[in-house]
């Protein structure tokens, strides 16, 4: 078997119903978000250090998860972890739910070219496993 690499922590991801009023509050808080974005449906910013935060609308999170609803208390934020490869994505997965983490999204490979994965955490944060999905042969 070959040893795996750990996971890194990648993108904070934000759920956001308003996507404009939410880039406006973190460009206050000196986030450089791309200009423009405003009224786009997902939007990255890099943060010093190489970590990344994302905006996704609550539209683009029900296009893969039909079962997502708006969080009474909190819930919008979700932790991406970025695995050295698809099949790590499965075996991390299978890791966690196997000692006993409720697993939201089994691995699939998703449209947008990543095999990707959400387990929640012991509180119930959504934790995205995700990596490049490999070139097809």
């Amino acid at each position: 078997m070959t040893p795996r690499t750990t996971p890194r922590l990648d993108m904070i991801g934000l759920v956001v119903s308003d996507m404009a009023a939410s880039l406006a509050f973190y460009r206050r808080l000196g986030i450089d978000v791309p200009a423009g974005a405003d009224s786009e449906p997902h939007v990255e910013a890099s943060l010093p250090g190489g970590l990344r935060i994302g905006w996704d609308t609550e539209e683009v999170v029900r296009s893969f998860d039909p079962s997502w609803v708006r969080p009474a208390d909190g819930g919008r934020v979700g932790l991406a972890f970025l695995c050295g490869s698809p099949a790590e994505v499965d075996a991390v997965y299978s890791e966690l739910t196997g000692a006993g983490h409720t697993g939201h999204l089994a691995p699939w490979d998703a449209f947008w070219g990543q095999r990707y994965a959400v387990v929640l955490d012991p509180d119930g944060c959504e934790v995205s496993l995700f990596a490049p999905a490999q070139p097809a042969a």
